[in-house]
């Protein structure tokens, strides 16, 4: 799956990968849910630092569709409240 941390570009990360991304996921969901700055903060380095591990770079100038859009390392818990959906930022697999 190609996922996009903005600001920083494309990954492409195995599918086998989104069951782990899905736990970090939600540990990013409960701490927003607690409004706890410091857990988020914490919780969000986590996901983004797993997909930049996991995940081997997208050429800059490669026309992929992204499958998951994740928020900027900076963005801020209200930034990222407004972009959670139903299901996170990663949604279950089906």
């Amino acid at each position: 799956m190609i996922v996009r941390i903005l600001g920083e570009g494309q990954l492409d990360v195995d599918d086998s990968e989104l069951d782990a991304l899905n736990t970090l996921d939600r540990a990013v969901e409960s701490a927003i849910e607690a409004g706890n700055e410091e857990q988020f903060r914490s919780a969000l380095d986590a996901l983004l630092g797993a997909v930049r591990q996991k995940g081997r770079r997208v050429a800059d100038d490669a026309l992929t569709d992204s499958d998951l859009i994740l928020p900027p390392a900076d963005a801020s818990l209200e930034e990222v409240r407004a972009l959670l959906g139903d299901e996170g930022l990663i949604p279950d697999p089906a």
